[in-house]
């Protein structure tokens, strides 16, 4: 498997050394969206030669011959081509399914005139557990393609985002004003993007330049975040009637009780052995480059440990072992066993 290329770096590459192919993944589609943007301006443009260098391919006309027709065509007054292909689900695909696409993007080799970008949604590519163990089919496609991986912002970058945003609109917006459209909008760059262009044309049509609170309470549409990881946040400060009320937008919302649960499993054993670590004197960075957990979780799991005793903590995670077996027994089902969990906080 090629190297992984963190998103991050994917703009830098795509203007000096373009590889021939390339697999955009991960939780955050809005910046695989900006990559393929950018990647468009640098190698296609001329639009008036988009026709025959800027090709698109979805999953609904894909096959593994049009794939391929579209490589072996030559570009037309340029260098390079692009190919964007979209729409596909490579973990829900069949094994004689990902070795015939695969057989197709090995020809990328030989007709190295194009850089082509497979774009898979956030639900699309299981990736294992990266860097260290990346799933097979993320496996067999980086044999081929230069993986890239688009994770979701930590706050503070996703704070700065919408700040140079609405700079974008020749609108100033202070760091607590940021954090409060994303408290209020929630974390979605789609959305945040959406909202800090209407809140920008509605600023600038009063004759100003700065973005207050009242726009936003004026301007923007409220869409309170209720997930996995509010639902564990709420656990970890040991709040339980608060868990309780994420827990019920979650099931409003049919968000699979197993995943939940898996999820609530996932934090209590990271919780467990990062304070094991912390105990032993590493730093946040340590930790980090031990575990692959971002540095501003372990933040989290930090203050989680200082109010949390070892004892406290073993006793949670027999419970989480106990509901698990529950949910996923004939004795108990449905959302039950995460509710009586959470409950024992």
């Amino acid at each position: 498997m090629k190297d992984l290329l963190p998103g991050g770096e994917f703009e830098k590459q795509i203007r000096n050394s373009p590889a021939t192919g390339y697999l955009l993944f991960g939780e955050e589609d809005y910046l695989k969206q900006h990559a393929v943007s950018v990647a468009r301006s640098v190698l296609c443009p001329e639009p008036e030669f988009a026709a025959f260098n800027d090709i698109k391919v979805d999953a609904l006309e894909f096959s593994p011959d049009v794939l391929l027709d579209s490589i072996m065509a030559y570009p037309m007054m340029a260098d390079r081509k692009l190919i964007t292909l979209t729409g596909l689900q490579p973990s829900a695909m069949s094994s004689s399914e990902l070795s015939q696409l695969c057989e197709v993007l090995q020809a990328l080799e030989e007709y190295d005139y194009n850089t082509l970008l497979l774009v898979v949604a956030s639900d699309g590519l299981d990736p294992g557990y990266l860097p260290k163990r990346p799933s097979p089919v993320l496996s067999k496609l980086g044999e081929t393609l230069v993986p890239v991986r688009f994770e979701k912002n930590t706050p503070a970058k996703l704070a700065a985002w919408v700040g140079r945003h609405f700079t974008h609109y020749g609108v100033s917006a202070s760091g607590a004003l940021c954090q409060k459209l994303i408290d209020y909008c929630g974390t979605g760059m789609y959305i945040l993007a959406s909202e800090i262009e209407k809140l920008c044309y509605y600023i600038l049509s009063q004759g100003r330049k700065e973005a207050t609170e009242a726009d936003i309470e004026a301007v923007a549409v409220a869409v309170p975040e209720y997930d996995s990881f509010a639902l564990t946040n709420a656990l970890l400060q040991q709040k339980p009637d608060e868990a309780l009320q994420v827990l019920q937008k979650l099931k409003s919302s049919r968000t699979d009780p197993v995943i939940i649960m898996a999820e609530i499993d996932r934090c209590f054993c990271e919780l467990c052995y990062v304070c094991a670590m912390i105990r032993q004197g590493l730093t946040n960075r340590e930790i980090s480059s031990a575990t692959n957990i971002h540095e501003f979780k372990i933040n989290i799991y930090r203050k989680a440990c200082s109010s949390i005793p070892p004892a406290k903590l073993r006793t949670i995670l027999d419970r989480c072992s106990e509901a698990d077996i529950a949910l996923k027994s004939s004795v108990q089902t449905g959302y039950s066993a995460v509710e009586r969990l959470i409950c024992t906080f």
